[in-house]
């Protein structure tokens, strides 16, 4: 283990009663503190640590959910695979069920491990810097200071994320309860979110784009700030009047002392100015990126073939840090000792696959929708038929029956079978769907080897930063009269080899079509404004495949109308039906209506000609549908921080904590 790892071991900054995570200790390690962190090289070691676990990384994870995404090995793990369980791909989990997601007596969100680990890093390093007492190139200590900061901000973004108000602790703590239990104060989300920026801010001035891409940068910082900025002023825009924002009706801060006649830190003092704050920062911290750095291009050739397309590798190559729209990427190699399984399970399938529905999301090229009369849509009978004259974001990366698996490194190569792979279902050699998801899928048959994949996992781009920059935009001031909001649009459609023409499709979009397909169609219930959706399609059809889209759909409150909703899959019984024959025995290799339903690997055509994947037997839990309840929007809190931080350690009622809204404050419960 690095000499970093085994210094915060022994530090273990803040455990409340070896339980919370919240304590002070002294460090315990063969380097004392006072001879450690005095040298360049020290330094990048111990920030090396908080990057992230190439062997357990989990989008979800209580302790390094505020890491930085990248694949892992030692189980199929991608951030790929975070938009699973939205309406972008199929998958379940407990946000869409009120008895299967309840309130844990121990651990949880509420977790500070990798924040206090840095905040060591951060009140210890800072003087030494001004100093000038630490060794090694000055550009280097800033730089790794600086990425401390971003990696402290990144992790409070999770805890906002996922918890909404959080303490705000910048520093470690001394073994007093008292003390202890005042910084268990929550502070309102805005102001979390504003303590996000300072870092962003400081890691902006600290760092500098000279470093290699596989590190944290200027533009990385600045990116994240447009995104944290973004999320900030749209939860708060849709979630307003709510218990899930500062001073919103039944918002819990307001029973504590410390939250009552909260006032807004703006100039006007209002929830209002205060989203105008975020969408401002967004703005600033987006177009600086935008500007800078220009998109990768897409020459609309498929890789199929071998041929090169630079848009598509950005995504499936080993080092794409010759990509001018790639800002930071995380690196695997065979020599690093540090491969991922990525491509060894979507190579067949991966058990997952992109909806129905998000196949509809997807203009023509002409920039019609697919229902329009002139749009020239093939139609669904056949998955490939999606991708004829479409936007090249799905022809590139949605991988369709007869689709070549591998370009290099294979004599003959292979493809997707005729008839997907819809009725198997294990981890690897299925498609849920039938539109197998296909972004970071590698054209190398090397990667494509049990622990052999390579294949880098491109963590931020400049994409965003246009995709950002038009939200807050519009937002903003209500309009499109914004001419970097019209050069920023008009290059992403461009790329996609979509009509340049924005307001074509908006004037040709029926909300109504499109809200049947797309959660992103509402906030709080309502459908949208039709160019406040084609700003958000914009986002959705760019980041496909990507793990953006429940952060997205939380932030705009997209979930509320959610009422036993249905991912869909492939048209199976449609004329594409036919294609499921058994070789051997000439029986349909689509089992249904069963005697014993055990039996049925697909949903019955009595509910459509679509395949259902969660209708495939009764004893599924979502075989009724999707579920939403808003206190799903943020997780309970555990039970055990509660009695930590109360003065008897046995009543919840006078710890200075609050539960999040719709949650009890008992073990084993469900949201009311």
């Amino acid at each position: 283990m690095k000499v970093a790892g085994r210094l915060f071991m022994g530090v273990s900054l803040f455990a409340l009663a070896a339980c919370n995570d919240f304590l002070d200790e002294e460090p315990q390690s063969d380097v004392s503190p006072e001879q450690y962190l005095w040298s360049e090289d020290q330094l990048k070691a111990y920030v090396d640590n908080y990057y992230a676990d190439y062997d357990n990384y989990d989008g979800d994870s209580d302790d390094k959910g505020g890491m930085l995404p990248s694949h892992y090995g030692s189980e199929n793990g991608s951030p790929y695979y975070d938009d699973d369980a939205t309406d972008n791909q199929q998958g379940t989990n407990g946000r869409y069920l009120q008895d299967t997601w309840t309130v844990g007596q121990t651990g949880g969100k509420w977790n500070f491990t990798n924040i206090y680990a840095l905040n060591y890093f951060i009140e210890t390093v800072t003087p030494r810097y001004e100093e000038v007492s630490i060794s090694g190139s000055a550009e280097n200590i800033e730089q790794y200071l600086g990425e401390a900061h971003f990696l402290r901000a990144l992790e409070y973004f999770y805890r906002l994320r996922t918890l909404g108000d959080f303490p705000i602790v910048e520093n470690t703590l001394s073994d007093n309860m008292e003390e202890l239990t005042e910084a268990s104060v929550r502070k309102p989300r805005n102001e979390v979110a504003r303590f996000i920026l300072e870092d962003l801010d400081k890691a902006i001035e600290l760092s500098t784009n000279s470093p290699a891409k596989t590190r944290i940068t200027r533009n990385a910082a600045l990116v994240l700030k447009s995104r944290v900025a973004l999320f900030e002023a749209t939860w708060e825009k849709y979630h307003a009047g709510t218990a899930l924002v500062p001073n919103g009706s039944g918002w819990p801060g307001a029973e504590k002392e410390y939250g009552q006649n909260y006032q807004f830190p703006n100039d006007e003092g209002t929830a209002e100015g205060e989203i105008n704050f975020f969408l401002d920062e967004a703005m600033d911290a987006a177009s600086q990126v935008a500007d800078a750095v220009e998109l990768t291009s897409n020459n609309k050739t498929m890789p199929d073939d071998g041929s090169a397309n630079d848009y598509y590798d950005m995504f499936a190559s080993h080092d794409p840090s010759e990509y001018s729209e790639v800002i930071m990427y995380r690196e695997y190699s065979l020599s690093l000792n540090a491969t991922h399984h990525f491509n060894h399970y979507m190579y067949h399938g991966g058990n997952t696959g992109y909806t129905a529905q998000f196949e509809k999301a997807f203009l023509m090229e002409n920039g019609l929708p697919w229902y329009d009369a002139n749009s020239g849509y093939a139609g669904d009978d056949y998955i490939s038929d999606t991708k004829t004259g479409r936007d090249w974001r799905w022809q590139l990366f949605m991988k369709a029956p007869g689709d070549v698996k591998a370009t290099e490194n294979i004599t003959t190569p292979e493809t997707f079978p005729t008839a997907p792979r819809v009725y198997i279902s294990d981890s690897r050699n299925a498609t849920s769907t039938g539109y197998i998801q296909g972004k970071g899928h590698s054209m190398d048959y090397n990667d494509q080897v049990l622990g052999q994949d390579q294949t880098a996992f491109v963590v931020y781009r400049a994409a965003e930063a246009y995709l950002n920059y038009i939200e807050a935009s519009y937002l903003r001031y209500g309009n499109l009269n914004d001419t970097k909001l019209d050069t920023y649009w008009r290059k992403l459609r461009q790329r996609a080899g979509v009509d340049e023409d924005y307001n074509s499709t908006i004037a040709a979009t029926d909300m109504a079509q499109e809200a049947e397909n797309d959660w992103g169609a509402y906030s709080h219930g309502q459908i949208v404004d039709a160019t406040l959706y084609n700003i958000r399609r914009e986002r959705r059809c760019e980041f496909i495949g990507e793990g953006f889209r429940y952060m997205d759909l939380i932030r705009w409150r997209a979930m509320d109308q959610l009422n036993g909703y249905q991912l869909k899959g492939a048209k199976i019984f449609g004329p594409m039906e036919d294609l499921f024959v058994d070789s051997e025995t000439g029986e349909s290799l689509l089992k249904y209506d069963q005697a014993d339903e055990a039996d049925n690997n697909v949903s019955s055509p009595s509910d459509g000609d679509y395949l259902l994947p969660n209708r495939k037997t009764s004893t599924n839990e979502y075989y009724n549908g999707f579920y939403f309840f808003e206190a799903h929007y943020l997780y309970p809190i555990a039970v055990q921080h509660f009695l930590i931080t109360s003065s008897d350690g046995a009543s919840v009622d006078d710890s200075p904590i609050y539960q999040n809204p719709g949650w009890p404050i008992v073990s084993g419960a469900t949201c009311e």
